[in-house]
Order: structure tokens, then sequence, then C-alpha cells
């Protein structure tokens, strides 16, 4: 089983930028997008229906913000939106895939760096999410995948420059601290599993300083699992080549 996630940075603006192609190359079985900006009752006639089965958690605050999907060639077995806390699910953040064998959540995690409000913002979701996970996991008695845009490198050659950086939202000493000790909390970064010590490899570049003519980039977009899946897992990779967005897509083959 394909399960793909990108953050898209607008599913109108994407759609015929890289969208359509990625889908058509690749062939996800699942597919999860983030900062979707759109309702479905926005999109022309041939952007809807690209799958059979489609989930929507849009931003209920104001239009063309935010915004998750989740796209499937199967229904899922149950599907439910946000944390049960209004602040974050007001923006459309979360979305929950229960599979017969797990249970998929999709997250475009806060930028905290506009202004401190949204920093603290960003600090409260982080401490809540892994609460929120625990509950999941002993409630419906299946292994996670948490795929998406966390906005947190936590590695120092998860940046392109990392001493220029530190003093940075999504690079900060305690959103660095949160992703470890996350880890520790029984998740595994897919990636990194794979690849430990690939470096240079990055799934978002800013659009404004045109940093990715140069590579400049983050790696923010992370596949997560609890321990029990790992072994799973065929296949990860970031591709770093697709276009579209100012981030690639990170797609995951899991044997299920």
């Amino acid at each position: 089983m394909l399960i793909a996630t990108w953050n898209i940075n607008g599913f109108r603006a994407c759609f015929n930028k890289g969208l359509i192609n990625f889908i058509q190359k690749y062939k996800p079985d699942i597919l999860c997008l983030q900062e979707t900006k759109a309702h479905p009752d926005q999109l022309k006639e041939n952007q809807r229906n690209i799958y059979p089965y489609e989930y929507w958690s849009i931003c209920g605050i104001k239009k063309g913000y935010s915004g998750t999907a989740i796209f499937s060639k199967k229904p899922a077995f149950n599907i439910s939106y946000g944390m049960n806390i209004k602040k974050f699910d007001w923006e459309g953040r979360v979305v929950i895939f229960e599979h017969k064998n797990f249970i998929l959540i999709n997250i475009y995690f806060p930028n905290g760096a506009l202004t401190l409000q949204r920093h603290l913002f960003k600090q409260e979701f982080l401490k809540n999410l892994p609460v929120f996970l625990k509950d999941l996991k002993i409630k419906k008695q299946k292994e996670l995948i948490i795929v998406g845009d966390y906005n947190v490198a936590y590695k120092e050659f998860d940046v392109h420059s990392p001493k220029t950086l530190q003093n940075t939202s999504g690079f900060l000493p305690e959103e660095r601290q949160w992703f470890e000790e996350f880890l520790k909390k029984g998740y595994v970064d897919v990636y990194r599993h794979f690849y430990p010590n690939k470096k240079e490899v990055y799934t978002w570049w800013s659009l404004r300083e045109k940093a990715r003519i140069n590579n400049k980039g983050w790696r923010i977009d992370h596949i997560c699992v609890t321990q029990k899946l790992v072994k799973q897992i065929q296949t990860i990779k970031i591709l770093d080549k697709q276009l579209g967005s100012d981030h690639c897509p990170v797609i995951m083959d899991i044997k299920i």
C-alpha cells in the first residue's frame, strides 16, 4: 500500500502544476494533503472526484486558509476530524482515517513564525498532540501512522544552515526537543529509520528566497509510525524533484 503526504500550498493552485501528474505517476492508494486552502464547493468540475473517496477538513475561520484532506481508493472504516480542541479544530488541521489494520492521522501543524501569539498557539498544539494520539491508540487498539507538514525540523542536517536558523520557528530548541521527546513516546521517524545519516534531503524551500534552486531547504514533512509498524514498511522516498508547491511529497510503501 502506497501512502503519500504533501503540503500542496493550495489545492486549486497546485492542481494543474503538479498534483494531477503526481497522482497519475505514483498512484498512491491513500493521499494526504495539507494546506488545501479550499472547500470542495469551490472546486471546478475537473477538480472534483479525483479519487473514489475524499475526506476534507476545512478552516471554519476564514476561506483560503489551512485545511487538510485525505483521498483514498477504498473507503475509510471510520473517519473523524480534529483533536476535540475547538481552537485547533476550527482551522481544519487534522483528518483521522481509520483503516481495518491501522489509523492514519493527517496533520497540518501550525506555523509559529508570524507572531508571538501564533508561536504560543503552535507550542500548545505540540503539547496536546501526544496526549490525543495516546488516547486514540488506547481507544481504538490499533497502530498509528502520523503524516503531514509537522513544521518542525529536529536534526541539524534537517536544515541547510543549522547555526543560522537555530532561533527560527520550526528549528527552535524547544521544538527540536519536542520532536525528540515525541519519538521517545514510541514513534519512529520512518525516513530517518531508513536513512539515519543522509544529508541535504529536504521537503520545503522558501519561495521568497528562491531557495530550491540552491537546495537551501528544510525537512519538515514527516511520516512517523508506532514501533510495531516499522517491520511492515518496504520503502520511503522524499520526492524532491516533484514540482507544484514549495513543499515536495513524501511517499511510503507499507505491507498491509
